[in-house]
């Protein structure tokens, strides 16, 4: 299993939303994983100015090759903020690598 450290920057920085807030985005990112992401469990933690997430992924296996674990958070992270209008109003896009 590899485990990705990321974040989500808010658009304002602000005390951090209600408790219901870590669900939301959780909840985002499950609802807009695919198996090819390998997603496994997932945390997140509040702070002024952003949410901080512990993503768990599957490793690569002779079976199931699978790409870069920091690619496929970085494009889970990426697809999730595209499709979720709450993530988009609340949270800058996630920076990637390159950025």
């Amino acid at each position: 299993m590899d485990i990705i450290y990321a974040s989500l920057h808010r658009r304002q920085q602000a005390a951090p939303e209600p408790a219901a807030e870590v669900a939301e985005v959780l909840g985002a990112l499950w609802a807009h994983a695919t198996p090819g992401d390998g997603l496994e469990h997932v945390t997140g933690r509040p702070e002024a100015d952003r949410i901080d997430l512990l993503m768990y992924l599957a490793t690569a296996t002779a079976t199931r090759p699978v790409a870069d674990a920091p690619c496929r958070a970085e494009a889970l992270l990426t697809r999730c903020h595209d499709a979720s209008p709450l993530l988009r109003r609340r949270y800058l896009p996630p920076r990637t690598a390159t950025a």
